[in-house]
């Protein structure tokens, strides 16, 4: 059942592996049972290049997640992202061999299925396939094709891809670890943040998901409540550090320090005299930084990456069909004036997107922080899909797609192919009688 079932969102992101342990309560809320969390270290750019600091980091945040639980953890949800990961537009066609019936879900599953064997450019594998409008016979586009009559279906898909060797980093670090991702474990991340940064209604009114990471930043657009597009920017919280280091000449650690404790994303928004004075090392004198400077230097960057995803909203040509604006997860979401400037620039509405309006968690507050927002989505997926067309099957016709794939009965099996033999049983019967009748004849012609 699944109020017994418990799930693992385990989230392998540039600056932090994230583990939550989570299940469903009595009220269909997910109710988050542990969480761990610990330093990533061999993770850059959504990239896992350490596999052996990678693997030491999911140990440390599953072993907090497992005190916290009281859970054995084995199985997880794995997220995976990069600047290797890609979309493409696919075309897919299925004619149904019986249309002597309505169109069914197993025949929505053969056509997605039949996608899966798309050819994809060499060392890249697809992760999901993801259908947008459906075509019955040529002639009447529907989301959801289930219950019309036709013969032939067809469906524009995006499908989306990732390196065969930025999955396999993923896979042997969780191994390692002595974990196993769950059958369809992997999943991109901004669906994943989607997944418990977004309400129903935002996807079905035309929402922009950002997720600002540590190494790049995540785009996902949702119409109809349908993923329309998906894209990744390699851009995210560590450039920002960077750009505050050189700018500032400070140490890595204290120009992390500045940009989580008193960065803002705009500078109109800072007093021109605030100044910010940090301990000198090696017993030299203190550095004095401005704050007005150190917010000029985060709003230059900060904007050039509201600009790529705004290019890459227009890209996906659902500019005005956004009602529901932009939601900003992510740890880049933290920063002052963060929801102003992205407003701003793309003219639409924003809010900070925080995992909490599907949850429940005794300490709330812990988790009530837009950077926990896709490892609570890997949690959710476990017990439903981002699609929400396949959690309708699951609730409408749950019962009749097992019963579909349940085999006949031996016996059953064999009267039918009694009564009616194939086509080679009925070939294969004439050839042997062929034979039999020609070999006879020869016997019959033979002097003794």
């Amino acid at each position: 059942m699944q109020n017994d079932k418990i799930v693992v969102g385990l989230d392998i992101g540039t600056t932090k592996v994230c583990a939550i342990v989570g299940k469903l309560n009595t009220n269909g809320q997910l109710e988050i049972l542990g969480v761990g969390k610990s330093e990533s270290k061999g993770v850059v750019n959504g990239n896992v290049f350490n596999i052996d600091r990678t693997t030491d980091a999911i140990i440390a945040a599953v072993k907090e997640a497992e005190q916290q639980s009281n859970i054995n953890i084995k199985v997880v949800n794995v997220g995976i992202a990069g600047q290797h990961v890609r979309s493409l537009q696919q075309h897919g066609v299925y004619v149904r061999p019986h249309n002597d019936d309505v169109i069914s879900v197993t025949d929505i599953e053969n056509l997605n299925s039949n996608m899966y064997r798309t050819l994809v450019p060499a060392g890249r594998k697809i992760i999901h396939v993801i259908p947008q409008d459906y075509l019955v016979d040529s002639f009447m586009r529907v989301p959801d094709p289930v219950g019309s009559n036709g013969s032939k279906i067809e469906a524009d898909f995006q499908v989306v891809m990732a390196e065969v060797g930025a999955i396999k980093n993923i896979e042997l670090s969780v191994k390692r670890a002595g974990l196993i991702i769950d059958d369809n474990g992997l999943m991109l991340e901004p669906i994943a943040s989607s997944m418990s940064a977004l309400t129903e209604e935002e996807k079905e009114t035309g929402v922009v998901l950002v997720d600002i990471g540590g190494g790049t930043t995540d785009v996902a657009v949702f119409y109809k409540d349908i993923l329309r597009h998906v894209a990744v920017i390699p851009f995210g919280g560590n450039v920002i550090t960077a750009d505050i280091k050189t700018g500032c000449m400070v140490l890595e650690s204290q120009a992390e320090l500045l940009k989580t404790r008193f960065g803002h994303a705009l500078e109109v928004e800072v007093h021109e005299n605030s100044i910010i004075s940090i301990p000198g090392s090696q017993n030299r004198q203190p550095k004095e930084v401005s704050m007005r400077n150190l917010a000029s230097i985060i709003e230059a960057r900060v904007v050039e990456i509201i600009e790529l995803v705004h290019r890459e909203i227009i890209y996906s040509g659902y500019e005005r069909s956004l009602i529901g604006g932009i939601v900003i997860t992510g740890g880049g979401a933290q920063l002052k004036n963060m929801v102003q400037l992205v407003e701003l620039v793309t003219g639409l509405p924003t809010r900070i997107g925080e995992p909490t309006h599907q949850i429940w968690f005794k300490d709330v507050h812990k988790i009530k922080d837009p950077m926990y927002a896709t490892a609570v989505g890997l949690t959710l997926a476990g017990f439903q899909s981002f699609d929400s067309r396949v959690n309708n099957y699951q609730a409408r016709y749950g019962q009749e797609v097992k019963n579909q794939n349940v085999p006949a009965p031996a016996d059953e099996t064999a009267s039918k192919s009694e009564k009616k033999p194939s086509f080679w049983d009925k070939l294969k019967e004439k050839s042997l009688k062929i034979i039999l009748d020609d070999d006879i004849n020869k016997t019959d012609n033979t002097d003794y």
